[in-house]
């Protein structure tokens, strides 16, 4: 698959395309991955094709997005943005029942998410030490090193 699908850097190693992929090659403890580095793209490049490269994957913080994105460019390039997003004057059409459902569900879900925002440098120094402590400590996700942290502060404070 990494050879259909190489991650995308830039000249930065910044990854444009391919944090998923990324990540699982260092989970496996792969040695090599094929990449191709993009020097050409401009910033503005750079932004199109992440949007592009995740448009039908995953989800997305539309507040993150509407805040720090141009939102008719997030249209042009693939994204499918609700329409409360263009329009100021328009609410939202919400399903409360949908929405109860989605709560519920969440609520009485076993598996509950916490994501946190990184930038590049961030992102990478703190991917390290979770490694770094989770082979130290003999782990077996990054789940358990943070509650290893915090059980160990915890009995410091």
């Amino acid at each position: 698959m990494l050879k259909v699908r190489p991650i995308v850097v830039d000249d930065e190693m910044t990854v444009l395309g391919g944090n998923m992929r990324l990540r699982a090659c260092i989970e496996a403890e792969l040695k090599e991955v094929y990449i191709i580095k993009v020097s050409e793209f401009t910033d503005e490049q750079k932004k199109e094709f992440v949007i592009k490269d995740n448009s039908s994957f995953g989800e997305w913080d539309w507040d993150l997005l509407a805040n720090e994105w141009n939102i008719e460019s997030l249209s042009d390039w693939g994204l499918d943005i609700p329409a409360s997003y263009f329009d100021e004057d328009v609410e939202p059409d919400f399903d409360m029942d949908e929405l109860d459902k989605d709560l519920d569900t969440y609520i009485n879900s076993k598996v509950k998410q916490i994501t946190l925002y990184f930038d590049n440098q961030q992102y990478e120094y703190v991917l390290a030490k979770l490694e770094e402590i989770m082979k130290k400590l003999q782990l077996e996700s990054n789940t358990d090193v943070i509650i290893s942290l915090l059980e160990e502060y915890e009995t410091k404070a």
